[in-house]
């Protein structure tokens, strides 16, 4: 189940210098497209973002640890198997699939990054994963991104992929990426998996602040079940091809950057919350006129949380009193009650402290009964506003969870 039309684009531009090969190592099921292989240019800005979940995965650490010893030209990720809570065996099956890896392109071993995602506390399969590396090595290719946007898929029913090219200066720049998640989504860094890549180039330190900054707008803004992954990541690449450098002496061509950038992490974004675990809903929660960020994000967030809430957005049910419960209860403090608004869409629900002497049932249940809900809370105590991206909360979702090591 799924919310809206597929939005996988029909064009994935292709970007000069980044490579990907997908492969069928059958590490859960049989058949199906578990491994892809990525190969960077020499020369290329590599740089990630990864969950702050204390209990994160072996292949997570050994990212961290390779980044900072040397370029990375090879990426190396599988599905069916997350090879967290898996101790000192999962490190090494994750050592012994760069080693591979290494062997196999004539590279370093800290010049290979590896990811994985899927169950945890299983061992991973290793002897498979490497048994399938020549063939995605064979089939590396600018133009994989169809065939590895299905590779890195779990509990996924589409493929989420965005791709954007811009002009700067008579030379075409090129943005595409792709990503994987649907459930146990609240980042706290970035998605359970995401790959972008560029053909501008861009030096390591800023391509790394860039993307921070771009994760903060994008998938740390979503959220289906407020849990965060062992496994998260998220990695930019920058091969240069275009002849287009980024830097902060050109603040034209860094915006234009920028603003592209952070469309195709904001569409990865939306397209794993339209495809969360069990939704029918795309809800935006979007807090204004608050004191401070902290203030507006931990109201949206409680209220994308809420299981009261979500509940009610599945029953497509304009329960506003569970909404005006969690705003309550957000920890604002010195919370004027007679100030602040609550909207379903543009239906005022409440205001003066209680329900809004305008709102009908019927307004509210037109609202509800869309599939895209927006829900807008005005604080009117500054001028920060924020939105996160969420779910509902349907029977399907626990369904899909409970059955999903069946």
């Amino acid at each position: 189940m799924a919310v809206g039309p597929a939005t996988f684009p029909a064009k994935m531009h292709n970007v000069s210098g980044f490579e990907l090969g997908t492969a069928s190592a059958g590490i859960k099921t049989p058949g199906r497209k578990d491994v892809v292989l990525m190969r960077v240019c020499e020369g290329a800005s590599v740089v990630g973002v990864f969950t702050k979940n204390s209990f994160c995965a072996a292949p997570v650490s050994i990212c961290k640890e390779h980044l900072s010893k040397t370029a990375a030209r090879y990426l190396i990720v599988n599905t069916g198997n997350a090879n967290a809570g898996t101790g000192e065996e999962g490190w090494n099956d994750a050592v012994a699939t760069c080693s591979a890896v290494a062997e196999l392109c004539d590279v370093d071993i800290a010049a290979v990054l590896p990811f994985s995602t899927g169950v945890i506390g299983e061992k991973l399969p290793v002897e498979k994963l490497i048994s399938a590396l020549p063939k995605a090595k064979a089939v590396l290719s600018e133009n994989g991104w169809l065939d590895a946007a299905e590779g890195i898929l779990t509990t996924d029913t589409r493929l989420k992929g965005a791709s954007q090219q811009y002009t700067y200066k008579g030379k075409t720049v090129t943005l595409t990426g792709i990503s994987k998640g649907s459930g146990m989504i609240k980042p706290n860094m970035a998605t359970m998996l995401g790959y972008v890549a560029t053909d501008a180039g861009v030096e390591p330190e800023l391509l790394q602040k860039l993307l921070i900054e771009a994760t903060d707008c994008s998938f740390n803004r979503i959220t289906v079940d407020g849990d965060t992954s062992t496994n998260d990541s998220c990695m930019l690449v920058a091969t240069g091809k275009s002849g287009v450098v980024v830097s902060e002496s050109d603040q034209e061509g860094l915006s234009a950057f920028k603003q592209a950038l952070t469309a195709v992490m904001q569409e990865l974004a939306h397209a794993i919350i339209r495809d969360g675990e069990g939704a029918t809903k795309f809800v935006t929660v979007e807090v204004e006129s608050a004191a401070s960020q902290d203030e507006a994000l931990r109201t949206a967030f409680d209220i994308a949380h809420s299981p009261l809430v979500k509940t009610a957005l599945f029953a497509s049910d304009p329960n506003w009193g569970r909404i005006l419960a969690v705003v309550g209860r957000a920890g604002i403090e010195n919370l004027d009650l007679n100030a602040l608004q609550i909207f379903l869409g543009d239906v005022c629900i409440v205001s003066n402290g209680g329900r809004d002497a305008g709102y009908t049932e019927e307004a509210g249940q037109a609202v509800m009964d869309a599939e895209e809900i927006l829900i807008r809370v005005v604080l009117n105590r500054g001028d920060i506003t924020e939105r996160v991206w969420t779910t509902d909360l349907s029977h399907d979702y626990v369904s899909i969870n409970a059955d999903y090591r069946s």
